[in-house]
């Protein structure tokens, strides 16, 4: 009787242990199968950042030409090219899962393809500010259905810490450049106006909105204490001494004095996860120029 009720007990045993591992194996499938695998296009150099960021880049298959960031992405993901000249076809062809852009320089012709094209599409509007990369952060997160972004826009926030006081803000002027044929500068309301701003300096160009092409009246008229630019844009120019042979460039303060500074666009332009990294490393150099 008693070998009868051990055995019993053995299998009853051995039954549990069965069902538990079952249970454990069900468990860990249903895990598996919460994660959900994305085919990204992305239009915008800081929604790609922050994709990447967030750990889905490996799913972007299609960016703009403004997503240089992180570099690897070159190599990744097909260049669809500027998201003014794109056209729907070649981002249907790429047969995505999902489209994320941003209103900035997107036509509205292509804008209402995309939402007739029956992929699922986010448009976001970009408040270039610290909140607004903050926003756009929580936006694309939300998307992905990616609830841990903190340490994101925490980095933002320790990053524009660093940003050192100027006593007396210096008048930077911006020169988007694509060699010697292609000058333009930036007035206000640009990203790159907040940038200088954030970093502690003030744009010389207050006379008009947006970019405009490069004068010597508007550079002597300017007389900026530093002139900045892309690095890309500096060196399609032949470095500090191609800009110094652009007519009116040498007549300001920034070029009697060599105060050039030369920084990747995407980060001081994009306005994506790195917008105080970008800052800081504007005013670290803007504090080098004004000593």
């Amino acid at each position: 009787m008693k070998k009868i009720s051990i055995l019993l007990v053995a299998i009853v045993s051995l039954a549990t242990f069965s069902c538990k591992k079952d249970e454990a194996k069900v468990e860990e499938t249903t895990v598996e199968t919460k994660t959900e695998a994305h085919k990204i296009v992305s239009l915008n150099g800081a929604v790609t950042e922050i994709v990447a960021a967030l750990g889905h880049e490996k799913e972007i298959i299609g960016v703009d030409v403004t997503s240089t960031y992180p570099e690897t992405i070159k190599t990744t993901a097909k260049d669809l090219g500027h998201v003014r000249t794109i056209s729907i076809e070649s981002i249907i062809a790429l047969k995505p899962t999902v489209i994320l852009a941003t209103e900035k320089d997107m036509s509205p012709e292509l804008a209402e393809k995309i939402k007739g094209a029956g992929i699922e599409a986010h448009i976001f509007k970009q408040d270039f500010t610290p909140e607004g990369s903050k926003k756009l952060i929580a936006d694309v997160a939300g998307v992905l259905k990616h609830a841990d972004f903190k340490a994101l826009t925490d980095k933002i926030d320790a990053d524009l810490a660093k940003v050192q006081p100027i006593a007396k803000a210096p008048k930077v002027l911006f020169i988007y450049a694509r060699g010697a044929g292609t000058l333009m500068v930036a007035g206000t309301n640009t990203p790159i106006e907040k940038t200088i701003a954030l970093a502690g300096g003030q744009n010389a160009i207050t006379e008009f909105e947006d970019y405009k092409p490069l004068t010597p009246e508007s550079l002597i008229k300017g007389n900026p204490d530093v002139i900045l630019l892309f690095t890309s844009g500096l060196e399609s120019l032949g470095g500090v001494d191609g800009l110094l042979k652009i007519q009116g460039v040498s007549q300001t303060n920034a070029g009697k004095n060599k105060k050039v500074i030369a920084l990747d666009g995407a980060l001081i332009s994009g306005f994506g996860p790195r917008v105080g990294e970008g800052a800081a490393a504007l005013n670290a150099e803007l504090v080098k120029a004004v000593k």
